[in-house]
């Protein structure tokens, strides 16, 4: 990489800003303006081909597309639609009022080797006929490619995209992310490029993956761009146009795809389908209820001549890619984008191995990972234990869990949850024998009974039968817990011959206040070790509801400093609680802190704009309970953070901190 930080200097200017509407982890709804209206992401732009036409754009348009790509090598190749498209720009001739892209020739270069066009020549031509994203020239590093090799095609990409910048005029420019199958290079790559004047970032050389179906490279491939690039972007994966992988990269934060697949795929006589490719002619039914299928059975459509037939197959591929995309939507505005992906993944073994490498990648996939989510945690096979979620609770529970004074532990096996509700009956009856503390052995790892409302524990469904995955994961967090627990006796609770054994070790009725404990309990966890102790550091009063017995609210020396959540067992926070928890942490844990113009309107309950904020937490999650501050650490308002620091801090439009709660002075 050699050079690669004397190219990021250039041109700052910026013409593509996202405005984040909904989220979920790296997966996300956003919109941006171009010259031919807003496009909102995920997106799907069908390839167009100027010289061999499957689907009219005006039909595409009509079908609901808000974009295409097409080529414009080929179109200045050619002189007959280049002379068109410099006379009459792109969408004219196209007949297409909506978004148009444009590719530069890469693809051609990885096909049929280099292609005779200079980058700022191919570049300046796509502003000229008038194209909303116009692409660079960049260097197709192949996955069979050596370092060194790749490095340098690396470098290359890097200072035609600096090039690119400066001529780009006001055509959007796409920079992409080059660096065959190296996470280094893909983010030292992606690094760069956030810093130049480039407005939507590709990922680039993933074709020749795809078609191999090494889609656990790919994921490697994603995640070590997505680590690199600025966040306020889209990211647009190039030439994944199969519906089998959009919402495995749409998880993985892709906002934009494109599909040559649909027409080639349907002059091959072959249906796409979420769950793979299928050729016509091996088919023995048709299911497919998209409007081109309602119409045929499967000998109907065999028996069509080859033109029409191939244009209902482009249609049928390009209904069910757009239903897809529709699907992952729908799945990440209700917070199950995660259950799809291992549905999905399911379809296909080289999947289940993507689905797998995701492990891989936790820890960086936890750090946008929200606190809760409205929806239940559905297990759908091992790999679901290696969710971010999932991964949170355990790394929380063996760093901020500190057990209360009790010396023995008796633990439940796996049940139905809640935990406390299911074993009431027995802990009364331990309790009064002797003096101990409860735990679960869950599929999540070691559960204190005053942990077994919070997310993701309680709001989780397993089937009544366990696979051999799971009970090994089980064994395995169980032996972590023994060999860090401080209990003085620890046992398996089985029935009446525990309650005997620990009436002859008995120690006298239980001190064991699972109310108190609770509370103490989830602080730490959501907040952090200590924050229990900073919180009920007095005389401490607890709310609970008539109708469930649960805890509603927190009051200590008449402060109501917390409400506790009844659908993710965890805490809203107060303005007294939140002093209580500046004083104890220092600036900027927990905080985010805003510029003196938004004080006064946080100070009146209004939300925070990504605009103001000037800092934050690097610990904050989506969906975590925040305190805003201005820059002397007064606090403003208490709510609750829709992004992480970066994206804050990268975002100029959008919600920061939606605000429950100002502090008036």
């Amino acid at each position: 990489m050699e050079g690669v930080k004397g190219l990021i200097n250039g041109p700052t200017f910026l013409r593509t800003m996202l405005e984040l509407l909904k989220r979920d982890g790296l997966a996300r709804i956003a919109r941006f303006e171009t010259r031919h209206g807003v496009l909102e992401t995920p997106c799907l732009l069908p390839v167009v081909n100027p010289r061999l036409i499957t689907i009219p754009p005006k039909d595409l348009e009509a079908m609901g597309f808000q974009a295409l790509i097409t080529n414009s090598y080929i179109i200045r190749n050619d002189p007959a639609l280049r002379e068109r498209a410099m006379k009459e720009g792109l969408h004219s001739m196209l007949g297409f009022d909506g978004v148009v892209m444009t590719d530069s020739g890469t693809f051609q270069s990885h096909m049929y080797g280099e292609v005779e066009v200079a980058n700022a020549d191919i570049v300046a031509f796509q502003r000229d006929v008038g194209a909303d994203i116009g692409t660079v020239l960049d260097i197709f590093t192949e996955p069979d490619w050596g370092r060194e090799r790749t490095a340098e095609a690396v470098r290359v990409t890097l200072e035609r995209t600096s090039e690119a910048a400066a001529i780009k005029g006001g055509m959007m420019l796409a920079g992409v992310v080059q660096g065959s199958v190296f996470p280094d290079l893909r983010l030292e790559c992606a690094r760069s490029l956030s810093s130049l004047a480039v407005d939507v970032f590709p990922i680039g050389g993933v074709v020749p993956l795809m078609e191999g179906y090494r889609f656990a490279d790919l994921v490697d491939v994603i995640v070590a761009s997505k680590k690199g690039l600025s966040p306020e972007r889209p990211v647009h994966l190039f030439g994944a146009g199969h519906p089998m992988i959009f919402s495995l990269a749409i998880l993985l934060g892709c906002d934009m795809f494109d599909s040559a697949s649909y027409a080639k795929f349907a002059r091959d006589g072959r249906m796409m389908f979420p769950e793979g490719t299928f050729h016509l002619d091996e088919m023995k039914g048709l299911d497919c209820d998209c409007p081109t299928c309602r119409g045929h059975t499967i000998e109907s459509l065999q028996g069509l001549p080859e033109k029409e037939r191939t244009k209902a197959l482009a249609l049928h591929n390009l209904h069910v890619s757009k239903k897809e995309i529709d699907r992952a939507k729908r799945a990440l505005l209700e917070g199950s984008l995660w259950e799809l992906v291992e549905q999905r993944c399911r379809a296909h073994p080289a999947l289940l191995d993507a689905l797998r490498a995701l492990a891989k990648h936790k820890q960086f996939l936890e750090r946008s990972e929200p606190l809760s989510r409205e929806g239940a945690f559905f297990y759908t096979g091992p790999e679901s234990l290696d969710r971010p979620s999932a991964y949170r609770y355990e790394r929380r529970y063996f760093e901020r869990y500190s057990k209360p004074r009790q010396q023995m532990s008796v633990v439940f096996q796996d049940a139905e949850r809640p935990y406390s509700r299911v074993y009431a009956k027995e802990m009364r009856e331990i309790s009064r024998r002797t003096d101990a503390h409860f735990l679960v052995m869950s599929p999540f790892g070691p559960v204190p009974i005053e942990l077994d409302e919070v997310y993701p524990i309680a709001q989780s469904v397993f089937p009544r039968s366990r696979d051999r995955d799971t009970e090994e994961r089980v064994r395995e967090l169980m032996e972590r817990f023994s060999h860090s627990h401080e209990y003085g006796v620890s046992m398996l609770y089985e029935g009446e011959p525990t309650l005997e054994m620990l009436e002859a070790l008995g120690e006298g009725e239980s001190t064991f206040d699972l109310d108190l404990a609770r509370v103490r309990a989830v602080a730490d966890y959501q907040f952090g070790r200590g924050a229990g102790a900073l919180l009920m550091d007095g005389k401490v009063e607890l709310v609970k509801s008539k109708n469930t017995d649960k805890i509603r609210n927190v009051l200590v020396n008449g402060e109501h400093i917390l409400s506790m959540r009844a659908p993710d067992g965890l805490f809203s926070l107060r303005p007294p609680g939140a002093r209580r928890l500046m004083r104890g942490f220092a600036t900027p844990r927990l905080r985010v802190v805003v510029a003196d113009d938004s004080e006064p309107f946080n100070r009146e309950g209004k939300n925070v704009f990504c605009h103001f904020v000037k800092d934050c937490d690097p610990e904050v999650v989506p969906m975590d309970e925040v305190i805003v501050v201005n820059e002397k650490d007064d606090m403003l308002a208490i709510g609750r953070a829709t992004m992480v620091r970066e994206e804050m801090l990268s975002f100029k439009k959008g919600l920061a901190v939606r605000v429950r709660e100002g502090v008036k002075v």
